[in-house]
């Protein structure tokens, strides 16, 4: 902040900043003297991206910085900054209105260019989840060897909003996924008069795949969003900044109980989604097909091996890890406002989804390799 020795004038209405439209992007430049209200900020345009180039600014005030946040605050992610001056990106970063580098560059032209930027945002993205696996790796070897600032009550409580508080949403889709494929499955198998292998039908596809699948997705949306709009939250009135400044860490307060509770409760959520599915299957079968009672049962449980519930097993851990990453790794690197929160929780649902469907495929082409 450079002070002089005579009070700035205030420039004439004609050579004030206005908002210059280029391309798809509407630019505001500033420069020189932008003391005491010298250059007040004209209103932002209602749609659009905007691009606020300050870099030749020589001579700012708290004002102009205050008047830079609340047009941060106005504008939310549609705002970019290409260029401020030293010390005034470090007030606006203080202040949350910051989190694009001060000299990030400008908007590019031609599809080539988008394409490089959207690789170099790809990149940051994953140098960003790669360090949070890495942190959470970490905390679990300290709670492994016994040096973990994690509450016992913190997991306790996690441990019932993951598990018994899931049991509701779980039933019902179970319920209704398992008369799906019953009845897709017995529609077929009744041209063979093979109505009794509705059984083998049913309990394999449920256990070994469709059980895993559906608890994950029902805890993504359920669980893994709510992990993102909590640590979002937190992070967006600045307690996880409190934490750390008294030299807490927020990975093992916040994230290693969310963590563990998914990991211990997802196996006995898979395999209560598998008994409800395959429950299901034999109403189907015994109420519409006339299937006998106990000759489905007993095909159930010879159609039923270690193998495929170790498999279904853990699936559902695989998947249920990754719900818990997703929506930590994104409420832990929300912004700091309303807006941010709930892109961060949309973008946890969406980054859990997709995780799971990737790690299905590998899971499922490795185990038909190896002959499981």
């Amino acid at each position: 902040m450079t002070a002089s020795s005579s009070a700035p004038q205030p420039l004439p209405p004609e050579s004030l900043p206005q908002w210059q439209r280029q391309d798809d992007t509407v630019r505001l430049t500033l420069s020189g003297d932008c003391r005491e209200g010298r250059v007040p900020l004209p209103p932002a345009p209602a749609e659009g991206a905007l691009l606020v180039d300050a870099g030749a600014v020589t001579h700012f005030d708290s004002l102009l910085a205050a008047q830079l946040w609340t047009l941060a605050r106005e504008a939310g992610p549609r705002l970019r900054w290409q260029a401020l001056p030293p010390g005034l990106s470090e007030v606006l970063a203080l202040a949350g209105a910051a989190d694009t580098p001060a000299s990030a560059p400008p908007p590019p032209a031609g599809w080539l260019a988008r394409v490089g930027q959207g690789l170099s945002q790809a990149l940051q993205r994953l140098e960003v989840t790669l360090g949070f696996i890495g942190e959470v790796l970490l905390a679990v070897f300290r709670a492994l060897r016994g040096r973990t600032a994690m509450r016992s009550e913190d997991l306790l409580f996690q441990l019932h909003a993951t598990g018994p508080a899931s049991l509701p949403i779980v039933s019902l889709v179970s319920f209704l996924v398992g008369l799906i494929v019953a009845y897709m499955g017995a529609a077929q198998l009744q041209r063979l008069g093979a109505q009794i292998y509705i059984a083998d039908l049913v309990t394999i596809g449920v256990v070994r795949e469709i059980a895993a699948l559906m608890t994950g997705i029902i805890l993504a949306g359920r669980v893994g969003a709510a992990f993102a709009a909590q640590l979002g939250s937190m992070q967006a009135n600045e307690e996880i900044d409190a934490l750390a400044s008294l030299g807490l860490t927020p990975v093992e307060h916040l994230v290693l109980p969310r963590v563990l509770a998914m990991l211990l409760m997802a196996p006995l959520l898979t395999l209560y989604a598998a008994i409800v599915g395959v429950a299901a299957g034999w109403l189907v079968a015994v109420g519409i097909y006339r299937v006998e009672p106990a000759e489905y049962l007993v095909r159930s449980f010879q159609a039923l091996t270690l193998t495929h519930l170790s498999i279904g097993l853990l699936k559902g851990t695989v998947y249920a890890l990754l719900v818990a990453l997703a929506g930590c790794r994104q409420g832990l690197n929300a912004g700091r406002s309303a807006q941010a929160v709930g892109d961060a929780t949309t973008a946890a649902v969406v980054q859990a989804i997709i995780w799971m469907v990737i790690a299905a495929s590998v899971l499922t082409i490795m185990f038909q390799r190896l002959g499981w």
